[in-house]
């Protein structure tokens, strides 16, 4: 498999990066990044990419599977229309230009509870994102809904920080139909997307929290 990944430099997308480097079964992996990660790897190859720039996209080389793990917060953007930028606009961008590209398989994380007609500002951008990769129609497109994301990020969320917190707390709480709810570690959620791309099923597959836990937990790299 020869993998293309955006977002390596996040949570889920550096867990991802280095399993896939890792994995035997991928041969190649063009990591777009906006400068280097200083990481060297025999199979990487690191493409300093614009999102903003369609050039760039023209310019971006085959690929058997996509991940895209690109992501941010308003706080972090910015603005409610930068978060549309980075969340919605560059991931779209993206399996736009891959698709013309002959991938096959798309992977995407998104997050629990997006709905393209939610009154919620960030569950609703989610929503509308994985609205306009469905109508892409992709062989195969893999949407990863997880919860909080548990692990050790460059930056410091208080929000996220106090939420942590209090999920932790209640997770004994979060039994049966809410066991979605409980908080994920990035590494997983990685796991779980790699197991994915290498068998990927037909048509569009969405992965809640629980699921994405459960297909982590039953996977060895």
């Amino acid at each position: 498999m020869k993998a293309l990944i955006a977002g390596a430099s996040g949570l889920i997308g550096g867990h991802l990066l280095r399993q896939l480097l890792q994995n035997p079964t991928v041969r190649h992996v063009v990591s777009l990044v906006r400068k280097p990660l200083q990481l060297s790897h025999i199979k990487l190859q690191e493409i300093i990419f614009d999102f903003d720039n369609p050039k760039h996209y023209e310019e971006l080389p085959a690929a058997d599977a996509v991940f895209c793990c690109l992501g941010t917060t308003i706080k972090e953007a910015g603005s409610k229309e930068a978060f549309r930028k980075v969340d919605y606009k560059y991931p779209l961008a993206l399996a736009k230009a891959m698709r013309s590209k002959g991938a096959n398989h798309f992977l995407v994380v998104t997050a629990l509870g997006s709905n393209a007609q939610s009154v919620v500002f960030y569950s609703r951008v989610k929503g509308q994102l994985e609205q306009q990769l469905i109508d892409l129609q992709y062989p195969s497109l893999s949407i990863f809904q997880p919860s909080l994301l548990l692990g050790e990020r460059k930056e410091r969320r208080l929000g996220e920080d106090l939420a942590k917190l209090f999920i932790t707390m209640i997770t004994p709480l979060l039994a049966g139909g809410l066991r979605k709810y409980r908080a994920i570690q990035g590494a997983d959620v990685a796991k779980a997307m790699l197991k994915i791309a290498m068998q990927p099923a037909s048509g569009v597959c969405r992965y809640p929290s629980d699921e994405i836990q459960e297909i982590a937990d039953h996977f060895r790299i």
